[in-house]
């Protein structure tokens, strides 16, 4: 097994996943500022090469192909220090499908950070989802500062969902922004928990340009002990017959601070948006239940944050 084998190889374990090599399932893996490798299938074409001390990767999804597999993206760092910037472009084509499962893995983070700027185009009748899944380190040494522009054409629509599913958050400071044309349909979604002093900022922004243009932002936090967290969701509709819906749900325990701000805005009359937002503990309902069971009050409370923060379904 050569040397490059080994450290993807590594990197997918450590995200708790192996390397797929079937011929017809895409992937490209990263490691600090090093591609490790790329494979593209029918319909995909993946670009990747060093421009200083960036990585610039771009995939494009030809019109009418239809991605069958998921796309596999490893991005990573093994050590305990250094720096990841990537710059990625994607752009979709009409009435193509695709779908990425990104593994973004920092398991023995100190001091790393990690910067993603990322433009997206979604053509006419084409959808593409990203689900991204972050294993970070028990010390919340690592910095993630992803920042992504998304242009979705009529009748396109666009799914992405951010996790962190192992490790503290350390500094997350997510932003997204969307526009939206005529039957266009995105769907935002993070599921984040902090404790100690992690700090999480996410702000997601939907621009319903085109009629029947639809949108969902949903947020779901918990910040345990001094960790703080600072959801900033904006959904604008100036189309006639837009949807909309932002929805944040943040549990605080501790000296822990969660803030919310919800921001809808309408510029026709024929338009609809709609937000919610709960910040508070935990459901004393909720907490009554577990422990009339036998839990304990942190075993129940720990549970009812999971149950909060897994995916829909």
């Amino acid at each position: 097994m050569s040397d490059t084998q080994r450290l993807i190889d590594e990197l997918y374990a450590a995200a708790g996943q192996q390397c797929v090599t079937a011929p017809d399932v895409a992937h490209v893996e990263i490691h600090g500022n090093e591609i490790l490798g790329v494979h593209a299938v029918e319909g995909l074409a993946v670009d990747a090469r060093p421009e200083g001390d960036v990585l610039d990767v771009t995939m494009r999804i030809a019109d009418n192909a239809w991605i069958v597999q998921p796309i596999r993206v490893c991005f990573g760092m093994l050590g305990q220090q250094g720096r990841q910037e990537i710059n990625m472009h994607v752009v979709v084509g009409s009435n193509a499908r695709a779908a990425v499962l990104a593994a973004c893995t920092f398991p023995n983070a100190r001091g790393i950070e990690h910067v993603m700027k990322a433009d997206i185009t979604i053509r006419r009748g084409a959808h593409y989802a990203y689900y991204e899944r972050h294993v970070h380190g028990g010390e919340g040494g690592v910095e993630v500062v992803p920042r992504t522009e998304v242009v979705l054409e009529e009748e396109a629509s666009f799914q992405t969902d951010f996790e962190v599913i192992r490790g503290r958050a350390g500094k997350i400071d997510l932003e997204y922004d969307a526009r939206c044309m005529k039957n266009s349909v995105v769907t935002m979604t993070a599921r984040i928990s902090g404790r100690d002093d992690d700090a999480i900022k996410v702000h997601e922004k939907a621009h319903l340009e085109g009629e029947y243009a639809r949108g969902a932002l949903t947020t779901n936090v918990a910040v345990i002990g001094r960790a703080q967290a600072d959801i900033r969701n904006t959904l604008i509709a100036s189309a006639p017959y837009a949807r909309g819906h932002v929805d944040c749900k943040e549990i605080i325990r501790d000296r822990a601070v969660a803030r919310a701000v919800p921001i809808v805005e309408v510029r026709d009359p024929r338009a609809h948006v709609t937000h919610e937002a709960a910040l508070g503990s935990v459901d004393s309902k909720q907490l009554q239940t577990l422990m009339a069971r036998g839990l304990s009050e942190e075993a129940a409370t720990e549970l009812i944050i999971e149950g909060m923060l897994q995916p829909a379904g």
